[in-house]
């Protein structure tokens, strides 16, 4: 019957907004990957996700490609301060490679941001050369560091994203990850995922970065002592993301690939996210809900 089914259907309580697919590093094992170079319209975007708050969106986070591209940052900012001021989102977030990032933007935008998550795969330069993880002569790990500490600057929480994978798997990083103290340390086990980062189609080759669960537990077990780190294997992470592209479909995993709804714009989010390949259980499961708003985190900046 039509009303149980409805009932079904799940809450987009946290959406991954891919508002970009360019970016500026060429990480081997991306798995969202430069297909296209389109972006909304910033009034288009903004009015997506007025629907999306309207859906039940507690928590956004802004992702690409790398999202302070666009507009040299300024159209990222725009839909940083359009969430929280205009729709009071709980929690607006943006995952980052950190390397575009100014302090003129943290000036302008930081009281708007919740969290800023920084992908940082290793504290070895050598090794974030041969994954892909730079740009010219920039120093990625102190980079870091000068986010870090704008980030206590304009009270933002600072959280680290890291990809472990066949370059990093044998890597000890608990003294530099407690030194930077993040909020949360997102440790994910590399994604094998069709058309993006593997098989015939994509645009990179990620089977050479992959590792095995083993190997990925026994990183996990070496730095069982961060208190911060959330692990995320492949099992967790394929279906508990909602995940948006840049035209505002939903990306759906589930098959190793990503098939997409139709946009949002055009059909309403409902109709959108009965697509997604969405599993709110998991989602749950692997604490996709966490204490998300700066206002409610006991930091000391």
């Amino acid at each position: 019957p039509e009303q149980e089914w409805d009932e079904a259907l799940p809450t987009p309580t946290s959406v991954n907004y891919h508002f970009t697919r360019q970016c500026n590093y060429k990480c081997g094992f991306c798995f969202h990957t430069a297909k296209t170079s389109f972006v909304l319209p910033l009034e288009e975007a903004k009015r997506g996700l007025a629907m999306l708050k309207e859906a039940g969106m507690e928590k956004i986070n802004f992702s690409g490609g790398e999202p302070f591209l666009q507009d040299r940052g300024e159209f990222l900012g725009k839909l940083v301060q359009f969430c929280k001021r205009e729709l009071q989102l709980p929690s607006v977030s943006i995952v980052s490679n950190g390397s575009l990032i100014r302090k003129q933007w943290f000036e302008k935008y930081g009281e708007y941001l919740d969290i800023l998550a920084i992908s940082c795969d290793s504290f070895d330069e050598d090794v974030n050369v041969l994954i892909g993880r730079r740009q010219g002569k920039k120093n990625h790990v102190e980079n870091l560091h000068r986010l870090r500490q704008w980030c206590r600057e304009y009270t933002v929480a600072f959280k680290i994203n890291s990809v472990i994978n066949r370059f990093n798997v044998e890597e000890d990083m608990n003294e530099q990850i407690k030194a930077l103290n993040p909020v949360r340390w997102k440790v994910f086990q590399c994604l094998l995922i069709e058309g993006e980062n593997s098989g015939e189609d994509a645009l990179r080759e990620a089977e050479k970065f992959v590792i095995s669960d083993e190997d990925f537990d026994r990183f996990l077990d070496r730095h069982k002592d961060v208190s911060c780190l959330v692990p995320e294997s492949n099992q967790k992470m394929r279906d508990s993301y909602l995940i948006l592209d840049e035209y505002m479909r939903f990306l759906n995993c589930r098959n190793g690939r990503k098939e997409p709804s139709k946009s949002i714009l055009d059909v309403g989010v409902e109709a959108a996210i009965k697509f997604s390949g969405f599993d709110e259980k998991m989602f749950l499961r692997r604490g996709g809900k966490y204490v998300w708003s700066k206002a409610d985190m006991k930091l000391d900046w």
